[in-house]
């Protein structure tokens, strides 16, 4: 069974920084491309950062682009995104996914992992 947990969430000023991990099981996650995907409240998901297998390659929504850093750690099955000069228009729920089902989540809102809540606050 596919398992995908995130952890690192919080409350956090404006300006400050964040990481956020997800646990994955279940699947081989170093043959898989992921991503990290948010939902803002009253907002449709949207899709913020991706890294392919290896993780020699990175793709950033422009709105995180020299903000946040995605990365994974195929020895642990570990995927991480560092958050720095975060806004108060990140605040949001953060899901990570294999990219293959980012689409989906996006144009249906169903989630399958409880996510990790962000909010920036001053």
């Amino acid at each position: 069974e596919v398992q995908l947990v995130e952890s690192g969430g919080g409350m956090v000023q404006p300006g400050g920084s964040l990481t956020l991990s997800c646990a994955a099981s279940g699947f081989a996650f170093s043959g898989y491309e992921m991503s990290w995907v948010r939902q803002a409240p009253g907002k449709r998901p949207e899709w913020v950062a991706g890294i392919n297998p290896s993780g020699s390659h990175k793709y950033y929504k422009e709105f995180v682009q020299g903000r946040f850093s995605i990365s994974r750690d195929n020895d642990k099955n570990m995927l991480y995104l560092q958050m720095n000069k975060l806004a108060p228009e990140d605040t949001a729920r953060y899901y990570c996914t294999k990219s293959s089902a980012v689409a989906t989540m996006v144009k249906t809102a169903q989630m399958s992992t409880p996510g990790a809540q962000v909010t920036v606050s001053s």
